[in-house]
């Protein structure tokens, strides 16, 4: 039985399942090792017995459990087939099914032999790649999840923003934890910064070396079994060598939000002697290095995105950027120091807007760039980010691609320091912090 007094709610997620319950399509729930995946599918499970469905109506299967890792595709039918009740829908959920040889024949039988809801969470988007443009012929729904948010970290780590009057009369807000102790916004936001948003963490407490420990068996699951043990199952030899896609990795950590390709992170490697030269020694292609990158990006380890000429209105095959998918990742692999602060920040904000649903893109407007363009169906936005907006020198850089921006979309600067002037010319200048604490 589900204690749901200990499941932490995450209503974005839920309420995308819930939109869909009783739908045709089978809800594939995808995103890295540990970042909630498991806990929603126990959430939607809560919400169908509160709203009526019988126990005996629902079967679940987590095939990280040693009770059904060794399944095949036929035995996973068998044992829910065996469970259904006669007359009544079923709801399935299978969490982790990639591991099951086949799985996609159990999900296409039981979606065709029996009336059920399935939802389904994988840990790599090849699940969603290939099998099941094949076997479920876009019969399917996928809701991605990401680590917490800085709302989600608050309220996961029992914090609470509270408003209080200044002394000049206007309002500010203040952090308060469950004992009642007062902590100032920036302070609680530096604490996301260095922690992160895996869920785990808040159930270890803000403690580097718990953390730490979390962190690296992340790493390791990721690497091992999604990228590596993937690789064998697949029966592919690109992806073979643990050390070199180490070395990938860290490049890509490191260069979160810098213009990178396959080729450069090759020539790099070479250049710094991680690798040795490829003329001479056999060291890898660009091909096998993209190859790695892939790698790591169907695991949803680093997210890619691509540029887009505002002139032209088309998207570029030039240089794209990387940025890791949650920041403690990074200060793992790195270190916990503070290092381009900058890049730092664009990357929470990069999630953040993919959060709210936006299609989110690099702009390029002559030789200068846009950090994010952000689109929905019927919007469109202009991100700037930057540390801080109190110098003349850093306003004029930020403000400048901007300001060639000839359309009328919303065009904003995110900082850390905004600066005393709210709008420069009809741009907005915000703080970062309160931005991230818009619903």
């Amino acid at each position: 039985m589900i204690d749901s007094h200990k499941l932490k709610k995450r209503d974005l997620y839920l309420n995308k399942l819930i939109g869909f319950q009783d739908t045709e399509p089978v809800k594939v729930i995808t995103g890295i090792r540990r970042c909630g995946k498991s806990s929603i599918l126990k959430l939607m499970v809560v919400h169908l017995t509160e709203t009526g469905v019988q126990p005996e109506q629902i079967v679940e299967m987590n095939f990280e459990s040693n009770e059904f890792r060794k399944m095949s595709s036929d035995g996973v039918y068998d044992y829910v087939k065996k469970r259904t009740v006669q007359g009544k829908k079923m709801y399935l959920f299978f969490d982790e099914i990639q591991r099951i040889n086949a799985w996609e024949d159990a999900i296409n039988a039981l979606r065709v032999d029996i009336d059920c809801d399935i939802y389904v969470t994988g840990s790599n988007a090849y699940l969603l790649s290939s099998e099941y443009s094949t076997y479920l012929s876009g019969r399917c729904v996928e809701i991605k999840v990401l680590p917490l948010s800085f709302r989600e970290f608050l309220y996961f780590h029992d914090f609470e923003v509270r408003e209080t009057s200044s002394v000049l009369g206007g309002v500010r807000k203040n952090v308060f934890d469950k004992n009642g102790e007062r902590y100032e916004l920036r302070e609680v936001f530096e604490a996301f910064m260095r922690f992160g948003g895996m869920p785990g963490i808040a159930e270890v407490g803000l403690e580097q070396e718990k953390a730490l420990a979390l962190l690296d068996g992340i790493y390791s699951t990721v690497v091992v079994r999604d990228i590596l043990e993937r690789e064998m199952r697949r029966g592919q030899k690109q992806v073979t060598d643990s050390i070199l896609l180490r070395k990938i990795i860290m490049f890509l950590a490191d260069n979160i939000g810098s213009n990178v390709s396959a080729a450069s992170i090759a020539n790099t490697l070479v250049n710094e002697g991680l690798l040795e030269d490829g003329k001479r020694k056999g060291a890898p292609s660009v091909h096998t290095v993209q190859s790695y990158v892939n790698a790591l990006l169907e695991s949803y380890f680093f997210y890619e995105i691509k540029r887009f000429d505002i002139k032209g209105k088309e998207f570029l095959r030039t240089l794209g950027k990387y940025y890791i998918v949650d920041i403690a990742l990074r200060n793992y692999l790195l270190g916990f120091r503070n290092r381009d602060g900058g890049h730092a920040i664009e990357n929470v904000v990069y999630f953040e807007l993919l959060r709210r649903g936006y299609d989110v893109a690099i702009g390029k407007i002559d030789n200068m760039e846009v950090d994010f363009i952000a689109t929905t169906a019927d919007e469109k936005k202009y991100i700037q980010v930057t540390e801080s907006m109190d110098s003349e020198e850093v306003r004029k850089r930020e403000l400048a691609p901007l300001k060639k921006i000839r359309d009328n979309y919303e065009k904003t600067v995110l900082s850390l320091e905004p600066g005393m002037d709210r709008s420069y010319e009809g741009i907005k200048s915000e703080n970062l912090i309160e931005w991230l604490l818009e619903d």
